[in-house]
């Protein structure tokens, strides 16, 4: 009986995932979940206000590797050609006949709504955060993440992830004095092809901003190799050209 119960204990064990404290290494799973590599997209950014008011944008998007995002607006006709660029930690955006790109921070909003430039242009998550701790709970995984430097957005995340899919359904970004500044949700699980099964829709509200809303919906993303010079500040007004 004893050498039963034995077996059955290490059934359990072995089906869990091989990975399933090494929170760090769920972290960069989830983000090849989230996204190729390398990759081209179109989002829609709704902004929503408390009266039912809302503004819409149109993005083109491209990303390479960790840390490297380009992004031009393609509507509406007010926004179009605004480009922005993001490497690492650094920012710009470039406004048609303004000339040269302008520095902008992660906590700034080139769309005006609850998402900041940092959930705008999305970088991995393992390029941004440690993995202090994973929570283990049926059926999901909740990872405790720590940002690597004070320049990220979001001092710590607390991600709540599918411990199947290890997709995320749901985060919570706080600043370093423990307050939480918003809370992010990862929706309609949509089959883009090539293998990549992710949400297509994130959503977020923030106890700062009551009443206010924010949706991003993604479209046509797919993997795709792309030159170095994309993720450049001399391409920045030429981005739309890799359409």
């Amino acid at each position: 009986m004893i050498k039963m119960v034995s077996i059955i204990l290490m059934g359990l064990c072995l089906a869990a995932p091989a990975f399933a404290n090494d929170g760090d290494a769920i972290l960069k799973k989830v983000d090849r979940n989230l996204n190729p590599e390398a990759f081209e997209m179109y989002r829609k950014l709704i902004n929503i206000e408390p009266d039912g008011a809302k503004k819409e944008f149109i993005m083109y998007s491209v990303k390479k590797g960790r840390d490297q995002v380009a992004s031009v607006f393609l509507s509406p006709a007010s926004e179009k050609g605004r480009a922005t660029l993001r490497v690492e930690e650094n920012m710009w955006l470039y406004i048609p006949n303004v000339g040269k790109p302008i520095r902008i921070t992660s906590l700034q909003s080139v769309t005006g709504g609850i998402f900041n430039n940092a959930d705008i242009m999305r970088l991995d998550y393992s390029a941004e955060y440690n993995c202090d701790k994973v929570d283990q709970q049926e059926g999901v995984l909740v990872l405790h993440l720590k940002a690597k430097s004070k320049s990220i957005a979001y001092d710590r995340i607390k991600m709540w992830v599918d411990d199947q899919k290890l997709l995320p359904s749901k985060i919570e970004c706080f600043a370093s004095s423990g307050m939480l500044i918003k809370t992010l949700y990862f929706k309609k699980i949509e089959d883009f092809g090539d293998g990549l099964v992710r949400p297509s829709v994130i959503e977020t509200d923030s106890p700062l901003h009551k009443g206010y809303k924010s949706v991003m919906i993604f479209a046509k993303m797919k993997q795709r190799d792309l030159p170095d010079e994309a993720f450049t500040l001399n391409f920045l007004s030429r981005v739309e050209s890799l359409r």
